[in-house]
């Protein structure tokens, strides 16, 4: 999901003014712009880290957004934003995940961010006050802001973290990750509640205790994809409950469909037998031999995984860049543990600097 945020000039000062005039509204937002640190060393795109502070409605940005970019961007705006002069445009806009057990009985979900750009990273900690605590990922240049600590302008932007979400894990040990398709955008209209891209990853974070109760909460929306793409989900938990979420592309209609899969990449899990490696194919999408190669790995060491076989399967999917393919060029790599809701990420593919985050460290939210 991409989002090019920018700033108005007179955002500056019209934060000062809002932290007088509209008390805890704005000096809740303060204090998450203030919580933004940096947990890497890198050059040019790092690791930060963000604590929400601020209380957002989830359902009222739900019904403010109709099936189109623009409105989820203008509903998202208003949570973090609310009453700010911020100007946003609606653009036009990879992945690989798979689920394993631990030979010592935890349920890990290992998780490749592929895309062509360059990006650093956000983690997001939250805990809403009717929700599940969780910790989740969203790539900064969507945000325009690589540099999150930079400015005050750059932790304004940062405030819509939240709701640019691309993966994720809550207390229950339930984890979601969005991976893009080749197929046309899916726009459902059966006169349900709209739900784009990364509201359903928020969605399913704040409110599902189990991968069914995410399957359920989905089943509520019709699903908006947003920026000109489209995408499917892994969902699992800590019982180990792997399903793949797509929108059916030989379908008009694109009704939702539920796949039990150990591993996905960029192609309908459903359609599997008409996808080929090395190759596109057309609507069903692409990336079968990162599928293969995960595959390959994990069966290979069945009954004797350990996370350093899950991080040699994560290795096998990654991808060098290559500016003609949106899905290459792995920007993070995390093994997130739904047993002990951990999450461990390594950047751009330096598998021997690796960050590690445990959700029940986090403080402070």
């Amino acid at each position: 999901m991409k989002l090019a945020a920018r700033i108005a000039m007179g955002v500056l000062a019209v934060v000062a003014v809002a932290a007088v005039g509209f008390g805890a509204l704005y000096t809740s937002r303060i204090q998450t712009a203030n919580s933004i640190e940096k947990l890497t060393d890198y050059d040019d795109y790092n690791l930060y880290r963000m604590q929400v502070r601020y209380d957002y409605d989830l359902d009222k940005m739900i019904a403010n957004t109709t099936a189109d970019n623009q409105s989820f961007i203008d509903a998202a705006v208003k949570q973090a934003l609310p009453l700010l002069p911020v100007s946003i445009k609606a653009p036009t806009f990879g992945c690989s995940v798979f689920h394993i057990q631990e030979t010592g009985g935890d349920h890990l979900m290992g998780r490749n961010y592929d895309f062509k750009r360059d990006t650093s990273a956000m983690l997001v900690c939250t805990a809403p006050k009717d929700g599940y605590k969780s910790i989740a990922f969203a790539a900064l240049d969507n945000l325009g802001v690589n540099q999150a600590d930079a400015s005050t302008k750059a932790k304004i932007a940062s405030l819509l973290a939240p709701f640019a979400c691309l993966d994720g894990i809550n207390e229950k040990g339930v984890s979601i990750a969005v991976l893009t398709l080749d197929s046309e955008p899916t726009k459902q209209d059966t006169g349900k509640p709209v739900l784009a891209t990364t509201m359903a990853i928020r969605l399913v974070l704040d409110r599902a205790a189990t991968t069914a109760e995410a399957v359920e909460l989905l089943q509520q929306y019709d699903m908006f994809a947003t920026s000109g793409r489209d995408y499917h989900f892994y969902i699992t938990d800590a019982a180990g409950d792997g399903r793949v979420i797509e929108y059916d592309c030989d379908d008009p209609a694109r009704p939702m469909v539920v796949t039990p899969s150990q591993q996905v990449t960029n192609f309908f899990v459903k359609y599997k037998e008409n996808v080929l490696p090395n190759q596109k194919n057309g609507i069903y999408g692409h990336g079968r031999e990162r599928y293969d190669a995960m595959e390959e790995v994990l069966d290979s060491n069945a009954g004797a995984i350990t996370p350093d076989i899950a991080w040699q399967a994560l290795q096998a999917a990654s991808q060098e860049p290559n500016p003609k393919d949106v899905t290459s060029n792995t920007q993070w790599s995390i093994l997130y543990d739904n047993t002990n809701c951990t999450a461990t990420i390594a950047l751009r593919r330096d598998w021997g600097n690796k960050t590690e985050i445990d959700l029940g460290d986090m403080t402070g939210f």
